[in-house]
């Protein structure tokens, strides 16, 4: 995680985020409004090895797209999900995700990323990990599941469904 600079116009990453990954590694950068132009954010990055990168910003004209095309031309594939950053207008989400999706950078939902993540319920992380997540930071998931349960309990779950569970 990161943030352009610890004092100035952007601050200090908000407490919710860090709250929600107080392990994760903050690289704190002296201003650099594109992220990959800090060398110590470039060195972790590509100490990780991986050469996949999910990624969001707070703005997703500046702070996403920036760093996904410089990422997307040292060559990393990008996943930029589009429901973790926003912006100020519709016109400016619009054109700016067209730019990120004509250098190829993908254009993805938090379930979208969750689940090619998971990639079968039955695995571990699964149903038993992974719903309970869902339902405290994608509640419309939740409820879906709740109702599955009910159907269940009452009776109505249709044929071969229940093999999945």
């Amino acid at each position: 995680m990161t943030t352009s600079a610890q004092q100035g116009p952007n601050g200090p990453l908000p407490k919710q985020i860090l709250d929600m990954y107080p392990n994760a590694t903050l690289i704190k950068r002296q201003g650099e409004v594109d992220a990959w132009d800090n060398a110590d954010f470039r060195a972790a990055v590509r100490a990780t090895g991986k050469k996949q990168i999910i990624m969001a910003g707070i703005t997703t004209d500046v702070c996403t797209a920036f760093l996904a095309l410089s990422l997307r031309a040292e060559g990393y594939s990008v996943w930029a999900n589009i429901e973790a950053s926003g912006t100020t207008t519709p016109l400016i989400r619009d054109a700016s995700n067209l730019r990120m999706q004509a250098a190829g950078v993908q254009l993805v939902s938090l379930f979208s990323i969750v689940c090619d993540l998971m990639r079968d319920w039955r695995n571990t992380p699964g149903s038993a990990e992974v719903l309970p997540w869902l339902n405290q930071y994608y509640p419309v998931y939740g409820y879906l599941a709740a109702n599955h349960l009910a159907a269940i309990e009452n009776g109505s779950i249709i044929p071969g469904e229940i093999g999945l569970i």
